[in-house]
């Protein structure tokens, strides 16, 4: 169901156009969405796609718009803020900048407090994306359900209460893809040093990741059950995760996710100071 829906994006790069293509004609019109990106290219390719009007800089037609979004990398976030400050009014902003708190947000746009957090992934390119989301206080609850229905435009969402949680939901959904495709480039190499090609490999890979994500997402048994039905004393399956334990492989996910959380606390520490 359309809604008449006003929002700006600032930067038309790849989740700005995820975005986009999950909201233009769904959620509101394409003629409801305006672009600011400096990209002259960007901003053709997303006008004759979606229908969306386009501008070079932030100029009136943001201090119009019911929502703005985020969507630049988090060195250019300053300049942004300087130019979008004197378009705010009472928008809700949906940052989606990785590593500024809505905090800092706030503090430097003169104290705005309609401020939403995302941590989206990048399978939102295709529809299948995980995103986590904070609100602050100054956020009313038809703003949160509208920052709510653009992100469930590219998959789904999960809100904290605290966004320092958004640290850990970067660990573990942010940078999860990352692990995945590590995984699946191991499951490949062990293909072929064991004789199959390497195309062979990556296709076994690929879709036992795929398959057995869907039968996780379509169980309603925790995947510790899934494993153990699938892992026979004495078979190959448990010759396979025995060797993984004794090479303490669960116990480095989790110092490595750990690792990922932490950094991503220096890194809304950095952006605070700065």
């Amino acid at each position: 169901m359309q809604t008449e829906l006003k929002i700006a994006f600032i930067g038309g790069g790849n989740m700005a156009g995820a975005l986009i293509g999950g909201l233009a004609g769904k959620l509101t019109a394409g003629a409801n969405i305006h672009v600011v990106d400096p990209n002259p290219a960007t901003l053709e390719k997303l006008s004759q796609q979606f229908g969306v009007s386009t501008a070079g800089a932030i100029g009136e037609v943001v201090a119009a718009c019911d929502m703005v979004v985020l969507a630049v990398k988090p060195q250019q976030m300053k300049e942004v803020v300087a130019a979008l400050q004197p378009r705010l009014r009472s928008q809700v902003i949906v940052s989606v900048a990785a590593g500024v708190r809505a905090s800092d947000l706030s503090r430097m746009l003169g104290g705005h407090g309609a401020i939403v957090r995302t941590m989206p992934n990048t399978p939102a390119l295709i529809g299948k994306g995980m995103t986590g989301m904070a609100a602050l206080p100054g956020v009313s609850p038809a703003q949160r359900d509208a920052a709510e229905a653009v992100m469930r435009a590219v998959g789904k969402t999960l809100w904290v209460s605290d966004e320092a949680l958004l640290d850990p939901v970067t660990a573990v959904s942010g940078s999860g893809p990352a692990y995945v495709f590590y995984f699946i480039e191991a499951m490949q190499q062990a293909a072929q040093e064991m004789g199959l090609s390497a195309e062979q490999g990556v296709e076994l890979a690929i879709a036992t990741f795929v398959g057995a994500a869907q039968l996780a997402a379509d169980s309603d048994e925790p995947v510790s059950l899934l494993r153990e039905r699938v892992t026979s004393k004495g078979g190959t399956t448990y010759a396979a995760l025995t060797s993984m334990e004794s090479d303490g492989v669960k116990q480095s996910i989790v110092k490595a996710l750990k690792a990922a959380a932490a950094r991503g606390k220096e890194m809304g520490d950095e952006f605070g100071r700065g």
